[in-house]
């Protein structure tokens, strides 16, 4: 389970004002002490996450939020980082106790629903209060679902489990990387250059899900560095080659037209995105011009360094494309520009950190504001001028 990456995991996020018992509840579903608890308000500082297998979606991970009342100079920070978890959230829960709803719920209601998020209500510490009559026939003409529970009593814990398992979806539960764009039985060269930002002694984690699901679906994949890669072709004629999107050009100039190529990048836009938005945006590159403003998503935070693909590479090939220099603004983890009007487009890491949720909310935040957006393995090729060879092996 815990090799699982987070962002292949359904996230299910627990909403609701200070003290509401959100910690507590937390660690009575997982059966662990994941979350602080005290009955001092606002001891949870920074959204918590803890991963438990949840038969029969596999792993899941709980999201333990700050309380969205806190209206302190700290707790407003605390609420911002509440509001980054709408984001990534596939099933929302809205913790609060009996009888009490007000403008905080209808808060958390809006915002998931806005994200088009499953919404349930969570009735905590019914050892205490019983829910009146009237306040759950006011959830149900709200038109909310909601389970009673009390997260000192751990004979409950898997009747509440069981009652969240009905609402969680998990509606792409067969999505695959790379397997449904060849025949089982294919081989797969995939083009791995190692240079200062391949990380020591090991290989990155879009990489490492390739190579994983290739081999789950009974295909050969076979490792190369693009320097090797010309030669290899001189004895193997694999059915695709994947490069990294650094070497695109390189591996295009040495693949012939009739096999099948793409990036990992490119890859990943599809298994996490919405396929079609990125490469209507990649289209858009070749109408750049100097002195446009562009924004860059790393859905991971890492240390650059000299050969750093966001900060280095990708601004070299912009400024050869567009004749001049462009503006940049790097958004790094789940840092989100509030105001998009300033960009001429976005672009975005292949989004192995996030989740699906998050990626496609992203883009829609683009396409609500009619500007494009695309990946980093679209813009590569784009400026390289190969983006048509890459996109042949998807139907578009």
């Amino acid at each position: 389970m815990e090799k699982t990456p987070k962002s292949m995991r359904l996230h299910i996020g627990v909403f609701g004002r200070t003290n509401t018992g959100k910690s507590s509840f937390i660690n009575f579903l997982t059966a662990q002490n994941v979350s602080i608890v005290s009955d001092k308000p606002g001891t949870t500082t920074d959204t918590v996450e803890k991963t438990m297998e949840l038969l029969p979606f596999g792993p899941v991970v709980f999201i333990d939020t700050a309380g969205i009342d806190d209206r302190t100079e700290l707790g407003k920070l605390r609420i911002e980082k509440t509001n980054k978890a709408f984001d990534r959230t596939d099933l929302g829960i809205i913790l609060t106790e009996a009888d009490v709803w007000g403008d905080y719920e209808d808060y958390i209601k809006s915002e998931l629903l806005k994200r088009k998020t499953e919404v349930i209500v969570v009735i905590n510490k019914t050892d205490i209060k019983k829910p009146s009559e009237d306040f759950k026939n006011r959830l149900k003409s709200l038109g909310l679902n909601f389970i009673e529970c009390s997260s000192i009593k751990s004979e409950m814990r898997n009747e509440a489990l069981n009652k969240i398992k009905l609402f969680l979806k998990n509606d792409e539960p067969d999505k695959k990387i790379i397997n449904d764009i060849i025949s089982k039985g294919s081989t797969a060269v995939l083009v791995i250059p190692i240079d200062k930002e391949a990380p020591k002694g090991r290989i990155i984690l879009p990489q490492v899900q390739v190579i994983r699901e290739l081999l789950d679906g009974g295909n050969t994949a076979v490792c190369v560095r693009d320097k090797e890669y010309p030669e290899l072709l001189k004895t193997l004629r694999p059915d695709i080659v994947v490069c990294d999107s650094q070497a695109v050009k390189f591996v295009c100039e040495n693949t012939p037209s009739n096999i099948k190529l793409t990036t990992f990048s490119i890859l990943f836009s599809r298994f996490k995105g919405d396929f079609k938005i990125f490469v209507e945006g990649a289209k858009f590159v070749d109408q750049l011009k100097t002195g446009d403003r562009i924004a860059v998503f790393e859905a991971c935070t890492h240390h650059p360094i000299g050969d750093d693909i966001a900060r280095v590479k990708i601004p070299k090939w912009l400024k050869e494309k567009v004749k001049g220099e462009v503006k940049i603004d790097y958004f790094s983890g789940l840092d989100f520009p509030e105001d998009l009007s300033v960009y001429k487009i976005g672009v975005h890491c292949g989004g192995c950190m996030i989740n699906s949720k998050n990626m496609i909310l992203r883009q829609n935040f683009f396409k609500e504001k009619n500007i494009p957006i695309t990946n980093y393995g679209m813009l590569i090729a784009a400026c390289n001028g190969c983006l048509e060879r890459v996109l042949t092996p998807f139907k578009i």
